[in-house]
């Protein structure tokens, strides 16, 4: 085995060799071993054709901290991975890429269009977990799964059959958002609302009996070709005479009653609400209370239907508006026009407009089935962390509606109904196994064009990756699992539906915990975009400082469900660190025996050996705790403050005197030195696996070849030196104390002085003086309860002792007297500046607020500088 690292970190010498050696080691690979406990996570699948971006590099970080944890903790750890189809982003980039070569989906049909589909799957479809490997991510890749492969897709199936064979899945027209630029129906999760400027038009619908006007407000004039009523409420004794009546619809030739409906709110504009019941969801409803037709005036995409729009049919919806807003001034049936900010629905993917449209769609009923999901996380069986995103979960299903699952698209599962072709039996029939004839009438049977929501399938992820509905091995030993790792932003969209369907059909919930994270944002605390060209790669990251610095910087300071602040300057920090523990390994390596095998603790050790390890022994604990909780951000504070400021900083500084002198002292300290960098290296596996592995593949472990089949520090009692500790802490306190003073008088280290202690633990300090002569540039130190004469020289003060320096022996007076001078011209020449820039009425005008706190605090400090300078 080498003793020796490379001179210099550099992380592409290694983490790809590294990778490929655990892979083809099998160590991703979880084994159902009864011995041990399951701990399983299934990743979030991501889009099959998508690119790896810093969402997933966050997320692919939380969950293989977890899964090399568990497996180093002694569980039987499965990360099982795969991807999404991806219906309509992957169907929308294909789509695009055949119109480039002037190729239609309908000229291809159904068969030719899903050959390509799958053709453009697998060519590529292994992108981005190529990605997910440069991130070290340690998934059981032989479990690899996809939400079309046949297992997952036999899942579906069952899914939907038995739903519809409960009563839960039905088809019915019902209002739903409809995309003009996809072309398919969206549920409701995939339509985001913004608000946009608009207008409230306010037109007079004339009485047909010539008596007069009623008058209506409209955000969406052209809607009123659909109109088939006029709503006022019952209560509304300005309209009790004209409920019944009829009104001319303007811009048709059409009569159009007038009716009674508590829906209605008397206070807000007229009181007379338009009723297009095929293109608003309230509408639809207040439609069905008094049998009013549905009248479509759209097409599928947006513009005026044939039959219904007369001189508008063709024209696109805004084009028409303007039209017809035009028309109605004309006819003198316009009153007004005022401006009006309201919310406006927009398809997730396209960011169009949707179109709320009365549809014959596939639904699922949701009340009964989010009953026992919202149970279950009341009860506290299935728990959120952080615990307030319970809330947001908690509100989407009290106040759920039915999810429509049926999409106009090809690429997906698709439903498998049949429809009779004979309108006299209008026979439907569900099944697996396809049919030709109508089992009632012998006519020719058609199979339902459209294709599930793509959350259908991957609500069933949890259990359909691991062999259900098949009582398979892996589904009885990893089922259920126990973490899900996902951002807040689809709570709805994905966790929801897989806690109720996990329900529905194991009967048991799909997982444990569900660890929210939050999102990763630019400097300015805004999204990564496009648009914004602020996105950030981390293939260049990992290129540019390695994929352990990606890491790292993606978890230090991450607290569960809050957004991060993402800045380069972060990963250099993050570089930073990785470069002192691969020095610190190199002079531990560099100063070893060349037959060291394994570290052996001396059965008696110095103080300042069990201060280390009794400091070391208590991270343990507590990065453990940390872990458990899925504490990450301070997990790895824990380790980074232990690792820089006690081992490098003081532990490995306190041995050097000693490895200097050789002998059995040495040993103690080399064998102290590698015990705890083995341990600090299995500590910080999780987060940076692969510094971690190299490093120890060189290290005289005396352990398993690989770190990531180690077993993970435990806290042991025996290690708990806490007299020792407590004890040394007060030494190291007071040397940091001196070097602090030292410093800010620009002593030199070489520079040498005698030293006075003044302590009530005398005992303590006396058997600890070489540390000051080694550490503290003392030249001579007396240990003593007391200093009588301390004129003339500076004091360094800590909570257990005074430390007394001759000023005479560290400083030449007369200079830094002219030194402080200077010093303090300086600084007042800063106050000067800052106080008239602060007094000033146009700057306090004219800056912003956080321009004027930084001028502020600029001033401050050197107000402090300068009290400190005059107190010398």
């Amino acid at each position: 085995m080498k003793k020796e690292l490379a001179k210099t970190y550099s992380p592409k010498d290694f983490e790809d060799r590294l990778y490929k050696y655990w892979e083809e080691s099998g160590f991703f690979k979880a084994e159902i071993d009864p011995a041990k406990k399951p701990y399983t996570i299934v990743m979030p699948p991501p889009n099959v054709t998508g690119q790896l971006h810093i969402g997933h590099a966050l997320d692919c970080t939380l969950q293989d901290i977890l899964i090399r944890y568990k497996r180093m903790a002694g569980y039987s750890a499965l990360w099982l991975p795969g991807t999404d189809h991806a219906a309509l982003a992957t169907e929308a980039k294909i789509v695009s890429e055949m119109k480039k070569e002037g190729v239609t989906k309908h000229q291809l049909g159904r068969d030719g269009f899903m050959k390509r589909a799958w053709e453009w799957k697998e060519k590529y479809g292994g992108t981005i977990q190529k990605q997910q490997r440069k991130m070290g991510s340690s998934c059981d890749w032989s479990r690899n799964r996809f939400t079309m492969d046949e297992g997952c897709s036999k899942a579906v199936q069952k899914v939907f059959t038995d739903l519809y064979k409960k009563g839960y899945i039905y088809r019915g027209e019902r209002i739903i958002n409809w995309c003009p630029s996809c072309k398919t129906s969206i549920s409701d999760i995939e339509t985001e609302y913004e608000e946009q400027d608009g207008f409230f038009w306010h037109i007079n619908y004339p009485l047909a009996d010539g008596s007069g006007f009623v008058e209506i407000a409209t955000t969406r004039p052209e809607t009123l070709l659909g109109d088939t009523a006029v709503a006022v409420n019952p209560k509304d004794e300005r309209y009790k005479d004209i409920v019944g009546k009829m009104l001319k619809l303007p811009l048709t030739d059409r009569e159009i009653p007038v009716v009674a409906d508590e829906y209605v709110d008397m206070e807000f504009g007229t009181g007379c609400v338009k009723i297009t019941p095929a293109h608003d969801p309230n509408d639809f409803e207040v439609g069905k209370r008094h049998n009013l037709p549905l009248i479509h005036m759209m097409n599928d995409d947006a513009t005026v239907k044939e039959g219904v729009g007369v001189k508008y049919a063709g024209m696109d919806r805004y084009e028409a508006r303007k039209a017809m807003v035009k028309d109605l001034e004309e006819q003198g049936l316009l009153v007004k026009v005022e401006p009006h900010k309201h919310n406006v629905g927009t398809c997730q993917r396209c960011g169009t407009t949707v179109e709320p449209t009365a549809s014959l769609q596939w639904f699922v009923k949701m009340k009964e089935l989010a009953g026992p999901a919202i149970d279950v996380v009341k009860s506290g069986e299935l728990r959120y962390v952080p615990k307030r995103f319970e809330n947001s979960y908690l509100f989407w299903m009290e106040n759920i509606r039915d999810w429509c699952i049926s999409r106009q698209i090809w690429w997906g599962h698709r439903i498998p109904a049949y429809y009779c072709q004979n309108k006299d039996c209008g026979h439907t029939e569900i099944t697996l196994d396809g049919i030709d004839k109508c089992p009632k009438c012998g006519a020719p049977m058609v199979q339902d064009e459209d294709t599930l929501d793509t959350w259908f399938s991957s609500a069933l992820w949890p259990f359909s990756t691991l062999g259900w509905p098949e009582k398979t091995p892996d589904y009885e030993y990893f089922y259920p699992t126990q973490t899900l790792v996902t951002a807040y932003d689809i709570i709805t969209f994905w966790v929801s539906r897989m806690i109720f369907s996990g329900l529905e059909h194991t009967g048991e919930k799909p997982f444990k915990d569900v660890l929210i994270h939050g999102l990763v944002r630019d400097d300015q605390g805004r999204k990564f975009s496009k648009s914004l060209g602020n996105g950030v790669d981390p293939l260049e990251i990992i290129d540019k400082y390695g994929a352990d610095a990606l890491r790292l910087t993606l978890v230090t300071g991450n607290a569960p469900g809050n957004d991060m602040r993402w800045t380069e300057a972060k990963v250099t920090n993050s570089r930073n660190f990785i470069n002192k523990l691969w020095n610190a390994s190199r002079f531990i390596l560099m100063n070893l025996p060349e037959d060291f095998e394994k570290p052996v603790l001396p059965k008696e050790m110095p103080i300042e050996d069990k201060w280390a390890l009794s400091l070391f022994n208590s991270m343990v604990k507590n990065v453990t705790a940390n872990l458990e909780a899925y504490e990450f951000g301070v997990a790895v504070q824990n380790i980074y403050d232990f690792t820089w400021d006690i081992f490098c900083d003081w532990y490995i500084e306190l041995t050097k005197p000693r490895i200097a002198e050789g002998g059995g002292n040495a040993l103690a300290a080399q064998n102290v030195l590698v015990y705890i960098m083995a341990g600090i290296l299995k500590m910080l596996h999780p987060f940076i696996p692969f510094v971690t592995e190299e490093i120890w593949q060189s290290l005289p472990n005396g352990e398993e070849e690989s770190i990531m089949m180690t077993k993970w520090c435990e806290y042991d009692e025996g290690l708990n030196f806490s007299k020792e500790q407590e004890d040394f802490s007060k030494i190291v306190d007071a040397i940091r104390a001196v070097r602090v003073q030292r410093s800010e008088l620009n002593v030199p280290p070489s520079k040498k002085a005698s030293m006075e202690i003044e302590t009530k633990e005398t005992e303590l300090f006396k058997s600890c003086e070489s540390f000051f002569i080694k550490l503290a540039g003392a030249s001579a130190v007396e240990v003593t309860e007391r200093v009588e004469a301390a004129e003339g020289k500076m004091t360094a003060v800590t909570a257990s002792a005074r430390i007394f320096t001759p000023k005479s022996e560290l400083v030449d007076e007369e200079k830094e007297r002219a030194r402080i001078e200077k010093e303090i011209a300086a600084v007042q020449k800063d106050i000067d500046f800052l106080s008239k820039k602060l007094n000033n009425p146009g700057f306090l005008a004219k800056a912003p607020a956080q321009q004027i706190e930084n001028e502020r605090a600029k001033l401050a400090k050197a107000e402090e500088k300068m009290r400190k300078l005059l107190a010398e």
